[in-house]
């Protein structure tokens, strides 16, 4: 069977991939193309339910839980720390609502915990390797960070206002879940079965060869340094990333949750459906 594997470029995404990618382990039948898009594309290509297996904000699949599983692995997870929103100079939190902040995309997960931190604010959507750059020449006055920026944004001359992750954590005592991995349900859940497996074999191998992983993540690093890669790639991928625990379904459950009782997701998630048979 052919999967198309769609997943981000970034490093986390393509240190966790690169078993597969590299044809390190078994394919167990099936065969893998691996689709390489940023991560607001593949939010709304899963509304088409366009690929077999997806990466996705798990904002975006609140959306699209008629057409995707979501799989126990693979997820990217933060404990006290996560996306961060920078400005050019101290701002007082208080303030974040009354000013423009660019976002990287409506379907991301950062953008939906800023609403909840922050509530209702005026935004911008830019691609998320524009925006350190909208901040520093004054197009906008902060800006909300993913993917390495929250590591390289000091060299940008700019300061963290609010990392979402520590504002979570506070709030929940719960880690924050980010970006998530689904298959399309019409798979089957014995396929996901599989799948689920050769993902967890693939995130194993990467971190039992964290160097040789990391030499190939690089390749999609957008020019950070080894050891900042380093530090991101382990970040977000470690044990927590092979499978949810009771810690981390709890705190997807609770952010979709708190999303619909605000008012930023249109409807409540249901426990039953977000976990299958994880």
């Amino acid at each position: 069977m052919l999967i198309h594997l769609a997943h981000s470029p970034d490093a986390d995404d393509a240190f966790m991939f690169y078993a597969l990618a590299a044809q390190k382990i078994s394919f167990r039948g099936f065969q893998f193309k691996h689709i390489l898009s940023d991560i607001e594309t593949l939010n709304k290509l899963a509304f088409e339910g366009k690929y077999e297996v997806t990466a996705l904000s798990l904002h975006a699949f609140a959306y699209v839980m008629d057409k995707y599983t979501l799989l126990p692995n693979g997820a990217s997870i933060g404990r006290g720390y996560g996306p961060i929103v920078v400005a050019r100079e101290k701002i007082p939190l208080e303030s974040l609502k009354d000013i423009l902040v660019a976002v990287p995309g409506k379907f991301t997960t950062a953008t939906l915990v800023l609403n909840l931190a922050i509530g209702k604010h005026p935004e911008i959507i830019m691609n998320f390797d524009e925006i350190m750059e909208a901040v520093a020449s004054r197009k906008v006055e902060a800006g909300l960070l993913i993917h390495e920026g929250q590591l390289t944004h000091r060299e940008r001359g700019l300061v963290k206002i609010l990392d979402l992750g520590e504002w979570w954590e506070k709030e929940t005592g719960l880690p924050l879940p980010l970006g998530v991995d689904a298959y399309r349900t019409d798979l089957g859940e014995k396929n996901g079965r599989l799948l689920a497996e050769i993902f967890e074999e693939s995130i194993r191998y990467a971190l039992a060869h964290e160097d040789e992983a990391l030499d190939y993540a690089l390749q999609f690093g957008r020019g950070i340094e080894q050891e900042k890669a380093r530090q991101f790639v382990r970040m977000y991928v470690n044990e927590r990333t092979l499978c949810f625990s009771e810690a981390e379904k709890k705190s997807i459950f609770t952010l979709l949750e708190e999303g619909h009782r605000k008012g930023f997701l249109p409807f409540k998630p249901d426990l039953n459906k977000l976990f299958a048979y994880s």
